[in-house]
């Protein structure tokens, strides 16, 4: 919470993924493409076979290309933008694990030269010499994934590390091996996706027989990484499994975003066994791209649940989303939140909604864009919301309004009864301000909520991971600050709900 946030109009958490999941992909076929390779050369050198050693060499390029030019850069760009978007965080991995990241970097730098020295050593220096290159490149790549993995999992289920704070407990975390096992599946998978483009570019004679050998590879890898997955599920936390899974999972798209992960990897090792083992005379650039776009699919899925479960922090149990440790929450609700987020400004006195647009910044900017990704302005109840469930004018808009505006603070009222309880539509339309504070009467009651939950983390556990699943928005960190903070955040928020677009045009022009 002491840092600036970067006001983004996509999000800082949908630049992180435009920037983060390209990359994972990209680096995952740099560490299964130097096990694929090398073992690709071993068994050409062993059997005598210059087609297969010829597949090894043309995925060469593609592995140079892929992990030490755009892979190189998107994990660069990681870095800055995961330091703009959260910087609280980067500071505390690397406060935690500045050991850890300094050893990855050797091994990515021993990575990158052996790649290289790899790719320009063919038929140049002994067989013997150049099958070693290819073993240390895989090692270093493979070693730098160990080393990362423990860091991404601990943000997710930091383990035994909130209570002693000790590296190792916080590296070899619940989730660390089922996670390693997964993405040694999805190194498997992507490498021999890849590969399978080259392979397609050898003697006709030939061609057959290698798609299929990539085709065992990718089926491998599929099945581990179904396994890892499954694996890794069952490591989580139920508070964790109540946001996803279930008859009533507390955030329905990760409900939505499981599914279509676990399908589009079924989809993709189906694919695998029709077109590269059962009829590999089916390989060509279009259906080898649909295989690969299959597996990107069950790769970015998985990244994208595994960064939503862990809502409403950064690292579970430590620090929110916006930077806010759980421990600062009563030094903070003392203070003031201005107070202790200086770079938002200070409070104006005679403007409370100049105020609350400061308290906004600084607790809650870090996820809701004004106007454009997870807008605010979008989730606030307006005079035309209350229009449309008065009057369900046009058919439809009211029901969508309910659901949007009134069952979280009313989960057992009816569509109908809600329509019961508010004024006419004539009325609301002779009377807006009676909309108008029914409204603010809302955001208010929304806001005391979220100022509650703040007490519950304050009596949980914190040598544990705390469960959110009974809170009522367990998705979103807890408000914290002064009364009068609190108070001039709701007169913000109603601001912005008084000037917003009505979500649907209305009959007659209104």
């Amino acid at each position: 919470m002491g840092y600036p946030i970067w006001d983004l109009a996509i999000g800082g958490s949908l630049l992180m993924a435009l920037v983060a999941i390209p990359h994972v992909i990209v680096s995952h076929f740099a560490i299964g493409g130097g096990l694929l390779i090398a073992l690709t050369e071993t068994l050409a050198v062993k059997r005598g076979d210059p087609e297969l050693r010829g597949l090894a060499k043309r995925s060469s390029l593609m592995l140079i290309l892929v992990s030490t030019v755009f892979g190189a850069i998107s994990g660069v760009g990681i870095w800055v933008v995961a330091g703009l978007v959260s910087p609280g965080a980067i500071s505390a991995l690397i406060h935690t694990y500045v050991w850890g990241w300094a050893i990855e970097w050797v091994f990515f730098v021993l990575e990158i030269v052996a790649a290289l020295v790899y790719y320009t050593t063919w038929d140049k220096i002994s067989k013997g010499a150049h099958l070693l290159v290819g073993w240390l490149y895989f090692v270093a790549a493979y070693l730098s994934l160990v080393i990362i993995n423990g860091i991404i999992t601990f943000m997710l289920t930091p383990g035994r590390w909130l209570e002693t704070g000790a590296f190792w407990d916080g590296f070899f975390n619940p989730t660390y091996w089922p996670s390693l096992a997964l993405r040694t599946g999805l190194c498997l998978m992507m490498a021999a996706a890849f590969m399978v483009f080259p392979a397609m570019r050898a003697a006709a004679a030939h061609r057959v027989r290698l798609v299929r050998y990539l085709g065992w590879w990718f089926a491998a890898g599929a099945l581990v990484s179904y396994a890892g997955y499954r694996w890794w599920e069952a490591a989580l936390p139920d508070s964790v499994h109540a946001l996803f899974r279930g008859a009533t999972p507390k955030l329905a798209t990760l409900a939505a975003t499981r599914h279509f992960a676990l399908w589009s990897l079924a989809t993709a090792l189906a694919l695998a066994v029709i077109i590269l083992l059962l009829r590999p005379r089916l390989a060509r650039p279009v259906t080898a791209a649909v295989l690969a776009v299959a597996a990107f699919a069950f790769f970015g899925g998985y990244e994208r649940l595994r960064e939503g479960v862990r809502k409403p922090f950064l690292i579970h149990s430590h620090m929110f989303s916006n930077g806010l440790r759980v421990a600062e929450i009563a030094d903070v609700n003392q203070r003031g939140v201005l107070a202790a987020a200086g770079w938002a400004g200070q409070a104006a006195a005679a403007d409370p909604a100049d105020t609350g647009r400061q308290v906004f910044r600084a607790q809650c900017a870090s996820c809701h864009t004004l106007d454009g990704y997870q807008s605010i302005r979008k989730a606030l109840p307006s005079v035309a919301d209350a229009l449309a469930v008065a009057a369900d004018d046009p058919a439809g808009s009211g029901a969508r309004a309910y659901r949007e505006q009134c069952t979280a603070c009313h989960p057992d009222v009816s569509y109908q009864d809600m329509k019961g309880m508010l004024p006419s539509a004539d009325e609301i339309r002779g009377d807006p301000g009676m909309i108008r504070d029914l409204n603010q009467g809302m955001i208010a009651a929304a806001v005391v909520k979220l100022r509650a939950m703040g007490e519950v983390y304050l009596a949980a556990d914190r040598t544990t991971m705390i469960d959110t699943s009974p809170l009522h928005s367990p998705y979103m960190p807890p408000l914290v600050g002064t009364e009068e903070e609190a108070e001039a955040l709701v007169a913000y928020l109603a601001s912005l709900a008084d000037g917003r677009e009505p979500r649907m045009a209305m009959k007659g022009g209104e």
